[in-house]
Formats: structure tokens, sequence, C-alpha cells
């Protein structure tokens, strides 16, 4: 009997010392698991060292390649009217035609008086040769032989003065047909025929403006501009050939983009001081006429490429209240803080220039959440995004 009692006796103290091992193994599970449970789940980002084309978005205006007022340089009535409005006109043709019957007179008048002037000379240059031996032999006096001389050289002023006259003559008849001095598209005309018009008047008669090429006039910060200028020197920006910088066009009543490239021709030597930007101008081909003066566009301006960038989103990044920016890594399951350079905007990124390595995994997700040191559990934008994929596809099979 004391046998049986002192077996079951050691029965009982097993089962309370497994009982009590139990226990102890399901505290350390949910232990781990607490522990486990503390980190904060985290989306990430892993980026890489890259090369990034440059690319400055500028707002900008339209401007005519070539524009020309049409005014009479002679007074007059417009007797013939000889292009269509609106068409394109050649560089040359006739426009205008005012009356040229006062200017054909006065021609013929200059040339009456040019032949005058050039018979009184050849009568002087006579006189003066007939004087020639007499001066030499004392039969004339040496007065008589030096007023010959002088008619001679009036004669001779003389017969200049009226070529020139006949040619003034020949100019104002020639502008009596008014021409298209470049080619280019005509506006309508202000004038008619029987119009008086007077030399270089105020009010034009027509415009002239030259559509292809048309120039496009951006704006870009002189800080900017000197930054990238510096940038070039120090060889940070590579691949920049001045003599030939490629710019692209988005209009603004459209949004999309103009299909032809164009050129930067140059930019301004002073910057505005009102509103510190300095003007670029490019020039683009406009075969179609689709680009009009004065509109408005964003010029897309090629500034080289920058080596060994990171493309950041920008919900990544956070600055502090002195302007500096910084992002937070995860590195061992843990929050590492790193301060970073950025360069500027890519659509929805930051270039960083400076402060990331490769392989680098940003978090992008909670950062409200977390701070250094912090325990994370991070996971791929990649993952997360094909998981919400999946399960709003159940979500909608299940309805």
């Amino acid at each position: 009997m004391r046998s049986c009692l002192k077996f079951a006796g050691v029965a009982a103290l097993a089962i309370m010392v497994a009982a009590c091992s139990e226990q102890s193994d399901g505290d350390k599970q949910q232990a781990g698991a607490q522990q486990q449970s503390q980190a904060t789940p985290v989306n990430v980002v892993t980026v890489n060292a890259q090369s990034v084309g440059l690319i400055e978005e500028m707002p900008g205006r339209t401007v005519a390649f070539r524009k020309a007022d049409i005014r009479p340089q002679v007074d007059g009535i417009i007797k013939e009217r000889n292009f269509t409005e609106g068409a394109f006109v050649e560089a040359g043709q006739q426009l205008y035609m005012i009356d040229q019957d006062v200017y054909l007179a006065k021609v013929d008048a200059a040339q009456a008086e040019l032949s005058r002037q050039r018979a009184n000379l050849d009568q002087a240059v006579k006189n003066r040769k007939r004087y020639d031996p007499l001066v030499k032999s004392q039969a004339v006096s040496r007065q008589t032989y030096d007023d010959a001389v002088s008619q001679e050289a009036q004669g001779k002023a003389a017969v200049a003065s009226a070529r020139a006259q006949l040619e003034q003559a020949r100019i104002n008849l020639a502008y009596t047909t008014v021409t298209a001095p470049i080619s280019g598209q005509i506006s309508s005309s202000d004038y008619s025929e029987g119009a008086l018009v007077t030399a270089n008047q105020a009010d034009k008669l027509t415009t002239i403006t030259q559509l292809d090429p048309i120039y496009v006039d951006v704006t870009q910060a002189g800080g900017r501009l000197l930054e990238l200028k510096h940038a070039v020197k120090t060889g940070r920006v590579q691949g920049i050939d001045a003599d030939n910088i490629e710019v692209s066009l988005i209009i603004d009543a459209t949004g999309e983009e103009y299909p032809h490239k164009g050129k930067l021709e140059f930019s301004d030597v002073t910057v505005n001081e009102t509103t510190g930007t300095v003007r670029l101008r490019a020039s683009f081909p406009n075969p179609d006429g689709t680009l009009l003066p004065g509109m408005f566009v964003r010029g897309q301006v090629r500034q080289g490429r920058l080596d060994s960038a990171f493309m950041v989103p920008q919900k990544a990044v956070m600055r502090r209240p002195d302007g500096s920016a910084y992002v937070f890594v995860a590195a061992d399951g843990k929050v590492v803080s790193k301060d970073v350079e950025i360069e500027r905007s890519k659509g929805q990124d930051w270039l960083v220039s400076d402060g990331l390595s490769d392989g680098d995994q940003v978090i992008v997700s909670n950062i409200q959440k977390i701070a250094p040191d912090a325990e994370v559990a991070p996971e791929p934008v990649e993952e997360a995004n094909a998981d919400k994929a999946k399960a709003d596809t159940a979500e909608k099979a299940a309805e």
C-alpha cells in the first residue's frame, strides 16, 4: 500500500514538472511573438546608382523668327494691291503699286538736268584746254586761265550733283513698287486702292511674319544657370555640347509634346532685375504652322547627364527646419537616417546626387511611425503591391 502511494506521488510530481515546462515554453513563444510584433512593417525601395539625363522644364512663349511691318517710302495714291490677305508671299514679291506719274516726270527732269550739266562741263573742259598753251606763252593772263580751270571743276561738281539727283529720282520711282522684304505669312491690308499714303508714315500697310522656323523664348532662374555652369566646370555634369543643346516643347493649350525638336541658340548675358531670370532662345522647325507667335509653351532643355545618381520617391524624403534633406533606410531590421543632397525633381522622384549607396533600402511608408534605431519589417514595394492586387482580386471575387 505504501509503495502504491509512493508511486502515485512520483507520478503527480512528474505531471506538475511537465506542465510547468510546457507553460515556460509557451511563455517564451509568446514573448518572441510580442517582440516580433513590435517591428513596424514598412515598404522599401532598393536604390542603385545610375546615369540620369538632366532635363530642365522652363516656361516660355513663341516668337516670330522674322516680322516686318510694311510702310510706304514715298507719297502717293495706291493704284494696285497685288496679294491675297493671309497668303504666303515670297521675298521681293510686289505687294502694292503707288501712282508713278509724278516720279516718272521727276526722273525725266533729273535726266535732262544731267544732260545740261554735262554740256556745260564739256564747254568748260574745251576752254581750259584752249588756254593751256596760251598761258604758257603769256597770251592770256593767269587770272583768265585760273577762271577756266575753276569753271571746269564747277562743271564736274554740277554733273555729279545732277547724277545724284537722277539716282534719287530713280530710287523714289522704284519705291512706288512696294515689295516684300522677307518671305512669310502676310496679314490683312490696312489700306486699299485709292488710299493716300505718305513716306515713312506711322501706320503700317500690312505685316509679314516668318513662321518657319520659329523662336521659343524660355526663362531660367539665374541661380540655376550658375549652378549648371559650375557643375559642368567641375565635371559633376557630363555630356553637354554647348553648340548642340536639344530642346523639346510642350504646348500648354493641349498638353501634348510638339513633334519637332529644337536647338538652343543663345542665352542672355544679363539677369532680369525684376524676376531674377535669364532668357534662353531656341529655334524650332514649324513646317505645318502649328506654332503661332505668342503661344504659351514649356521648353524642356537637355542639360547633360549626372553620373552615380539615385532616383528616390519624393514621399520618402524629409526635411529639417534648416532645409537639409534626409531619408530613412532599413538596414539589418533597424532604421538608419541618412542625409542626402537633392539635385532636382524628376517626375515623382527626387534626383539624389550624394548620401546614398548602392543597394540601400529606402523606406517609403509608415515614416511617421518610426525613428532611427527602431525595429522594422521591410517589404519591397513591388511585393506589397502584388499582395494588395491579389487581395483586391479576391475581395471582388467574393462579392
